[in-house]
Parts: C-alpha cells; sequence; structure tokens
C-alpha cells in the first residue's frame, strides 16, 4: 500500500528529505505522496521513514492504492532499475 498525508500535515518539511524514492513533494496545501513512487520504504527500511519522523502522525496508509508486500518490494526493484539508467 502506498501512503498519504492528510490535511493535519503541518509542512514542517521533515518528510520530503527522509523519503528515499523520492515520493513526497510539496502540493498546493501540504505535501503528497506519489502513490507510483511510495514503496512504505521496502527494500529501503523496516518502516515508513516518513512516518518514523512526522512529528504530527499524519501520514496514513492509502485505501485507494493497496499492495502487497511482495507488489511494494517488485515497485521498489523497478525503481532501483529506472535510477541506474538515469
Amino acid at each position: 500500500m502506498a501512503l498519504l498525508i492528510n490535511d493535519l500535515c503541518i509542512n514542517c518539511d521533515v518528510c520530503e528529505p527522509a523519503c528515499p524514492n523520492e515520493a513526497i513533494s510539496q502540493g498546493v496545501e501540504f505535501y503528497e505522496i506519489d502513490p507510483a513512487r511510495c514503496t512504505e520504504c521496502v527494500g529501503h527500511f523496516d518502516e515508513p521513514q516518513c512516518q518514523v519522523v512526522c512529528p504530527v502522525e499524519c501520514i496514513l496508509i492509502d485505501p485507494e492504492h493497496t499492495e502487497s508486500q511482495t507488489e511494494l518490494l517488485s515497485k521498489y526493484h523497478q525503481l532501483q532499475q529506472s535510477s541506474a539508467k538515469d
């Protein structure tokens, strides 16, 4: 599953640099997570780093983008291959 940032976000800027997949960016009102790039840190860490650093706990599971651990790991490998080509 990808994660999402809800409207409790205070734009503190700590989640964006914590994301190893560069899935987090500043949105119109608050930070947003690109579900195509979010692996919940599978392949990098044991837990999502954005959730670890978030001071207001506004980063939740996105029910619109459910994925198994296997699917998240596959996405991680695809992202790594794309990065290696760049």
